[in-house]
């Protein structure tokens, strides 16, 4: 089964996504690990793990649930609504108590992604204007005791804007505009002869300071991943002629423009037009991307862009950096830790539930 069928009738169980220095063990407390999923009657859940794989919690809510940020130093963590989701969870990171039902204003709705300031007073998530369909909001939201209040929005100077990070100063934010239009309540894609895909950079108050956009007008912008030294790495999916030869992966190095990654044409073609997760390693200079139409995990070198491995693993879906290498989660079958410190990769299964898990992972 397909994973986009799969997840449409099961949804996401939980997987990890690391921090510096955080060894697998199984000795001590366990990181807890948070993402969003459905059981099989189709109801959503955002979810909490130790990666022994104990439950910590399973908070019912009523729409499912894409990304999912923690607060940088509360036990606080969004669990933001897929789009066009008009619902997102502030959850009680060490018991599931749903905090707070954070609904969009009027005439928007969520894209599924956003981020904590570092202060940890602000919140920002990606938004459609749904009476421009498809223009990009950048929501702002006070943390106010438990509690965000949204205070002002500002554009993402793009169209249906998805995944933003910070950059290292973590002042500037980039974010993936999708460049594809959407109607209010809907993801049918309404624009692709006229799609605006781009990566934009921009300061908290909205303010442009970039905006790049590659050669082929229907690769969406989707996800990223940026480095400590403010390397940036986008996955695309690409909506045009399946047949067509679009490299999926794009890079922009400090001082460089928006490019493709040296991307082989192998792994372009197992890609099937799509990618789902990133993560940078900083330590080890690595980069990971999942391709769950392929079943690949894929690990490049990210400095010299040479492939370090190319594993089957069906239905691969969320990745995240731990300090042996990288967390890979899997739709159809088990979670797995990729130990990247020596000459070869090791895979090794986790024990954590098999199969099911989304594309987005976080560890608090």
């Amino acid at each position: 089964m397909k994973r986009r069928t799969l997840l449409g009738l099961s949804g996401a169980m939980l997987a990890a996504s690391g921090v510096a220095g955080w060894t697998l063990t199984r000795h001590g407390e366990q990181p807890v690990l948070l993402s969003a999923r459905n059981d099989q009657e189709g109801r959503h859940y955002a979810v909490g793990y130790r990666l022994d794989g104990s439950q910590m919690f399973a908070t019912p809510v009523a729409e499912r649930c894409h990304d999912v940020y923690p607060h940088p130093y509360l036990p606080l963590a969004v669990f933001v609504g897929r789009r066009p989701s008009r619902e997102s969870y502030l959850i009680d990171s060490r018991d599931g108590r749903l905090l707070q039902v954070l609904a969009s204003p009027p005439n928007r709705h969520f894209y599924g992604h956003g981020v904590f300031h570092k202060d940890g007073e602000w919140f920002y998530t990606t938004e459609n204007d749904t009476t421009d369909a498809g223009r990009g909001v950048l929501g702002v939201y006070r943390l106010e005791g438990r509690q965000l209040v949204r205070v002002d929005e500002h554009p993402t100077h793009g169209i249906g804007p998805h995944q933003l990070l910070w950059m290292p100063d973590n002042e500037t934010l980039v974010v993936a505009n999708g460049g594809i239009r959407t109607e209010a309540d809907s993801r049918e894609m309404m624009n692709l002869a006229a799609m605006e895909p781009s990566l934009v950079l921009l300061r908290r108050d909205g303010t442009l300071i970039s905006k790049e956009q590659l050669p082929e007008q229907m690769n969406s912008v989707r996800h990223l991943a940026v480095a400590a030294d403010g390397t940036i790495v986008s996955g695309q999916q690409y909506v045009g002629d399946p047949m067509d030869r679009v490299p999926l992966l794009a890079i922009k190095r400090p001082g460089q423009p928006f490019q493709h990654f040296p991307l082989g044409e192998t792994q372009r073609q197992i890609m099937n037009q799509y990618t789902a997760s990133l993560a940078i390693h900083d330590a080890l200079r690595l980069l990971a991307v999942t391709a769950p139409r392929g079943n690949k995990v894929f690990i490049w070198n990210l400095d010299s862009a040479e492939l370090r491995q190319e594993v089957h693993l069906p239905d691969c879906a969320g990745v995240a950096a731990v300090a042996e290498g990288f967390v890979v989660s899997s739709g159809q079958g088990r979670c797995r830790l990729f130990d990247c410190r020596g000459e070869r990769i090791a895979s090794t299964p986790l024990e954590l539930p098999a199969g099911l898990w989304d594309n987005h992972l976080r560890v608090v």
